[in-house]
């Protein structure tokens, strides 16, 4: 996919630019496959407002996409190539032999009436999904799964990859998108190839309707609010902090504090993290 530019009719027109759309099929999403989404505004279970600056934005359906790829040595047709508002990558939708159809995410390279099969005997080309056993060492892949069946976790954003660096017993070691290593159980799924939409991360949104529209409010700086409402606000002009640091409106330190209660029983697999120098 390319990027599309535009005429600089106005200020906003000459600072935007978006994907070009004109190789997706031409169709409706599959009905059978959409689930009517809710929106939170950020807001968790009990109404509260846990991530700020949400709210507004487009409507839109949930497709349904096949993270765990558990429908074994049966070829499927890539049916469509289609838009989902819900991920940057672009998604394709399979027919099955046996009639069943199903969202994936898009390789790069994967067209229209290309076959896919996912299986322990599949061969190693975009769009196939196999055990990280049977993946040869080097290749690159992407929806990777983290605990063998939950369905893929790693590497499925517009233009991602992880690669496979190794195997040594029960382990396989992969570079993720991140620069960061670690192990995962070799008995996890992954789809071979990168994910499609390469150059999503050369789009510029242009102007702040289109975030709106995305579902994001603004942001306002503390530094120029009142002292009532942040702890950065108040002083004659641009006053300094005026503390130690940084904090949160609730004075919580905002660089370099520890948020994290409890470490997750998978840290222990990770070899080389992202921000090692």
């Amino acid at each position: 996919m390319s990027i599309k530019l535009y005429k600089p009719t106005s200020n906003a027109r000459r600072n935007m630019s978006t994907t070009d759309y004109s190789e997706l099929s031409k169709v409706a999403p599959e009905r059978s496959l959409l689930v009517s989404l809710k929106k939170n505004s950020g807001r968790n279970s009990y109404g509260r407002i846990t991530v700020r600056h949400r709210g507004g934005g487009q409507r839109r359906k949930y497709r349904v996409i096949d993270f765990k790829r558990d429908k074994f040595d049966i070829p499927a047709q890539v049916a469509s190539v289609e838009y989902d508002p819900n991920r940057s990558a672009f998604i394709a939708l399979l027919q099955y032999e046996d009639g069943e159809k199903r969202y994936i995410l898009q390789p790069a390279g994967l067209k229209v009436g290309d076959t896919v099969v996912a299986g322990a005997s599949a061969d190693i080309k975009p769009g196939n999904a196999l055990p990280l056993t049977n993946i040869p060492v080097g290749t690159v892949i992407h929806n990777v799964e983290l605990y063998p069946g939950r369905g893929g976790q790693l590497a499925r954003a517009a233009g991602n990859s992880a690669q496979l660096m190794a195997k040594e017993g029960v382990y396989a070691l992969l570079r993720l998108p991140s620069g960061e290593l670690r192990n995962v159980p070799v008995s996890c799924m992954a789809t071979i190839g990168q994910v499609g939409n390469l150059d999503h991360e050369n789009v510029k949104v242009g102007k702040a309707g289109r975030k709106r529209h995305m579902g994001w409010r603004p942001t306002v700086r503390g530094s120029v609010m009142n002292p009532c409402d942040h702890p950065h606000g108040g002083g004659e002009g641009k006053a300094p902090i005026g503390r130690s640091g940084p904090v949160t409106p609730w004075g919580k330190p905002a660089l370099g504090y520890k948020t994290r209660k409890t470490k997750k029983t998978s840290d222990k697999l990770i070899i080389k993290r992202r921000n090692d120098k």
